[in-house]
């Protein structure tokens, strides 16, 4: 009896000894070893997120720094440096003299560069009228149902003026015009005019313009400037994307009074349609269409067109 509790008395101290040495090698008595942990290399994920690719710069594209005047880009009127035989239709009215009117070829397609920077008019007052290198196109001026003025071309913006506020920047790429009766505003007025605004990339294009917001800047009544116009979103089109614009403007019946007509201003872009009613279809005495770059209120503006048509139907 006496030999059995001592072998008990034994085993139990051996027992305690070898725990109080396997509790002694463990961390903070979880009951593991730190040195034998494995760690467990993660999986790569199957399909990461693709890292964007840097902006590109367009074969045609002015970079670095520039100048408001250039040498070869003084013009002693607004149409006397225009190209011979210009691939892009209607006339040219340059005012700016920091580029004139050129053309490049790019996977066969010949484009029209429109270039201009801020305080670069040399045809009208100083501090009046905004830089522009615009293509005018014929008239109509019928206001008869059935009459029509309609463009066609493909666009690619590569740059445009950023002033640091919303109401300072963007640059016309295309705008509907027209006269009206009763007075009122410019003596030429814009009706409606479609306006880029830069939008800028991040990472390593975070100073860069990537994509460009487009808006159509509308008048809510004739002859309307500022409080008289609203500015509405129409579309994104990246950088150096070749978007095909198309814009018709004219008279036809009124669909809810047989006895009214409508004035349009229906333009489609990439695809997209985007029709516009013009304010007092009744004042409206013109039907026109002018396209190219226009405003830029601070840098520079770069936009080219091409395969550039146009339609004129009077009634």
């Amino acid at each position: 009896m006496k030999k059995s509790k001592f072998i008990y008395k034994v085993l139990s101290i051996l027992s305690l000894m070898v725990f109080v040495s396997f509790f002694s090698c463990t961390k903070d008595g979880l009951g593991y070893s730190e040195d034998n942990l494995v760690y467990k290399t993660p999986e790569p994920d199957p399909d990461p997120e693709p890292e964007p690719d840097p902006v590109v710069i367009a074969a045609d594209e002015d970079t670095g720094a520039y100048s408001t005047c250039n040498p070869d880009g003084e013009n002693a009127t607004r149409t006397s440096n225009d190209l011979p035989n210009p691939v892009n239709v209607g006339d040219i009215d340059d005012r700016s003299c920091y580029a004139n009117y050129k053309e490049s070829i790019i996977d066969g397609t010949t484009w029209g560069i429109y270039n201009i920077t801020a305080d670069s008019n040399n045809q009208d007052a100083a501090n009046t009228l905004q830089p522009r290198m615009e293509r005018s196109l014929p008239v109509a001026s019928s206001t008869n149902v059935g009459t029509f003025v309609k463009f066609k071309g493909i666009f690619r913006i590569l740059e445009v003026s950023d002033a640091g506020s919303f109401g300072q920047s963007g640059t016309y790429i295309a705008q509907a015009k027209g006269q009206h009766t009763g007075g009122g505003g410019s003596p030429d007025p814009a009706i409606c005019l479609y306006r880029a605004h830069a939008v800028y990339g991040t990472g390593i294009d975070a100073d860069k313009q990537v994509a460009f917001d487009i808006y159509a800047e509308r008048i809510l009544e004739r002859g309307g400037e500022g409080s008289g116009r609203e500015i509405v979103l129409l579309k994104r089109v990246n950088k150096n994307e070749i978007t095909t614009f198309e814009l018709e403007v004219g008279f036809k019946v009124d669909p809810s009074d047989a006895t009214k007509k409508i004035h349009y201003c229906n333009a489609v872009i990439g695809g997209e349609t985007f029709n516009w009613n013009i304010p007092e279809p009744n004042r409206g005495t013109q039907s026109k269409i002018r396209y190219g770059a226009y405003r830029v209120r601070a840098g520079r503006a770069q936009i080219r067109w091409a395969d550039t048509t146009h339609e004129k139907v009077e009634k």
